[in-house]
């Protein structure tokens, strides 16, 4: 099995979940997710995570994201993309100079109401589901921030920029809100998400490269490996006296000089155990994610004998 996590190029047409099928099928294996999903008409960067890399999913999805994306001033539709049914069009009478400085105004911490054609559930039911029958439901406005945003042209009706951005921001709706505040609506007309924190779209690879690779027997070039997530993250190795504790998961002592934060726990044997961080009030450093499995040991032990 492989572990760690690949980084996809979602090319358009295909949802989140159809590449981790596809993945399943080229690297023949079940246990695969992926870190937050793209919209189907949307592309770029998808970080997958594979084997004990699964455990990786929700921190990557909390990472910050960054994306280029086409507003097309003058059009309000549905799904606030070009997709959707078109509910509002009017000339785009607006100046630079309005445009640039209202996008600005999205800078930093905004309360953003989710779109109803989206993934998010009320009462069980995921809210695209609803709008497809027609029920619009009130949603609870979300806080998301806005680190950066830069137009890189405007050629009206089109604006092109890139922004980047937290978790859980949609960036239809940020075009959508942008077209409202503007006063001539607008909505999303292309999306491109060109960063996931250290994962870039130069360094992305599309399901047919990956499957050309796997067949190659080079997909551990394009393989990032669980280890390598925390490279940022000091070592700590404990003692063979710690091995068992550190086997079934346990919190550890500290030895010598105590490290602060997250860091990358080693045996002995210097297997990866995961990721733990030192708790002052238990005088410990507990577990944060634990990567290794008894498979692990198992194969050390052998070596050495």
């Amino acid at each position: 099995m492989i572990n760690g996590v690949i980084n996809v190029y979602k090319e358009k047409g295909y949802t989140s979940h159809d590449v981790v099928a596809k993945l399943r099928g080229i690297l023949h294996q079940k246990k695969i997710g992926h870190t937050g999903t793209l919209d189907p008409d949307a592309e770029g960067v998808l970080p997958v995570c594979l084997g004990r890399g699964t455990k990786l999913c929700a921190m990557l999805t909390d990472k910050r994201k960054t994306y280029e994306a086409v507003l097309h001033l003058g059009i309000e539709t549905d799904t606030q993309d070009m997709t959707g049914k078109r509910i509002k069009e009017c000339a785009a009478e607006v100046s630079q100079e309005e445009i640039r400085s209202c996008v600005q105004s999205f800078l930093g911490e905004q309360m953003q109401v989710p779109p109803m054609y989206s993934a998010l559930k009320v009462q069980g039911k995921k809210l695209y589901e609803l709008a497809r029958e027609g029920i619009e439901v009130e949603r609870q406005p979300r806080k998301v921030v806005f680190y950066e945003i830069e137009i890189f042209s405007i050629e009206l009706p089109r604006v092109k920029f890139r922004v980047t951005c937290s978790k859980g921001t949609y960036i239809r709706t940020l075009c959508h809100d942008i077209g409202q505040k503007l006063g001539c609506g607008g909505c999303m007309e292309d999306l491109k998400r060109i960063r996931v924190d250290r994962f870039s779209v130069e360094e992305s690879r599309t399901l047919s490269q990956i499957e050309t690779l796997v067949k190659e027997g080079k997909a551990g070039e394009i393989i990032v490996s669980v280890e390598e997530m925390f490279s940022e993250c000091p070592a700590v190795s404990k003692g063979e006296k710690f091995d068992k504790m550190l086997e079934n998961g346990n919190p550890v002592p500290p030895e010598g000089k105590i490290v602060e934060g997250k860091v990358r726990m080693y045996n002995s044997t210097g297997i990866f155990i995961g990721v733990y961080e030192f708790r002052r009030e238990k005088r410990m450093y507990c577990p944060v994610a634990i990567f290794c499995s008894p498979e692990d040991f198992a194969v050390k032990t052998k070596e050495i004998t």
